[in-house]
């Protein structure tokens, strides 16, 4: 008879399923609208209903499955009891069916850290720039990151009425990333991506220096990870310690699952641990190729700015 699947495949096959519960709440907030927004540090870091219910809804359906796990998420929240109505109890059958990565067969739950960032880009949520909105699931083992679930709740959303809406974006080290078409940025172009809410003096001094031949700004780290494994983007460049480890690590299992690297502005490798301090605070580097070119021409006065 054919084992049962290992414990990292059916943490990621149910992480799917509640990343796609996730997104039906994110658009059942935004269209019953009513987002009952609150400021948390100050007008560019918000918090939603949906990243109430989102995060509640992931962090109580995970933690059933998985009692054992530590789940990191961003919001404060009280551990009121969950309402049944925002618990997901599925899996994705196709990602139970591949075989787990020999170097992953033997975790177990308690060596697990998983971060959620229940609505990645909030703020450009509640100025209906949709397509920025993310839903990420990071899972780390032995302080890296080593699978990941994005989900788009609004992909798609400007393609018309009979377009499918939202997908949901998977990956896993050794096994590769799926449910989008990996795209290398043109050749020869330098293209960054960086904050759209979150600029400094220091964000654009490290970009300058960069001589890009365009920036684009977009909100969500999710998001601009997808500009660089879809080729819009050939480097994330973010020179500033806004991010924080639950808007890296799903992004991250995925970017490095095809062949990509991520780090801060320094070119530390993030860690994971459920002990870790929670800020990205030397700021972010990825690029899904020549990460080396853009590493190089970050000037030290940047690097001396963002201390880890």
């Amino acid at each position: 008879s054919m084992a049962s699947p290992a414990l990292l495949m059916r943490v990621v096959a149910s992480a799917y399923s509640v990343a796609e519960k996730a997104a039906t709440i994110v658009r059942n907030v935004m269209s019953a609208g009513d987002l009952g927004i609150v400021e948390k540090a100050g007008p560019n870091d918000l918090q939603t209903k949906a990243d109430r219910l989102v995060q509640m809804s992931i962090c109580a359906s995970l933690a059933r499955k998985f009692p054992k796990v530590t789940i990191i998420g961003e919001e404060e929240l009280p551990t009121d009891d969950v309402t049944e109505d925002l618990i997901e109890d599925g899996h994705c059958e196709e990602i139970l069916k591949k075989p787990c990565p020999a170097q992953y067969t033997g975790i177990k739950e308690e060596e697990l850290v998983i971060w959620v960032d229940p609505l990645d880009g909030t703020k450009e949520y509640t100025e209906g720039l949709l397509d920025h909105v993310t839903v990420l699931i990071g899972i780390a083992y032995g302080g890296k990151a080593i699978a990941g679930v994005i989900n788009q709740p609004y992909y798609n959303y400007e393609a018309g009425a009979n377009a499918v809406l939202g997908r949901t974006i998977w990956g896993v080290l050794g096994k590769g990333a799926f449910g989008f078409q990996l795209t290398e940025a043109p050749a020869g172009k330098h293209i960054v991506v960086t904050t759209r809410s979150h600029s400094s003096a220091l964000v654009n001094e490290c970009i300058t220096a960069l001589n890009p031949d365009a920036v684009i700004r977009v909100g969500g780290a999710g998001n601009k990870i997808i500009q660089l494994i879809e080729g819009k983007a050939s480097a994330y460049v973010f020179a500033s310690p806004g991010c924080k480890k639950w808007d890296t690590c799903a992004p991250e299992a995925i970017l490095h699952a095809v062949g990509g690297k991520i780090t801060d502005i320094r070119g530390n490798p993030f860690q994971y641990n459920k002990e870790v301090k929670h800020m990205n605070s030397a700021g972010v580097l990825a690029t899904l190729r020549n990460y080396d070119y853009y590493a190089s021409r970050i000037p030290n006065t940047v690097k001396e700015s963002l201390v880890p």
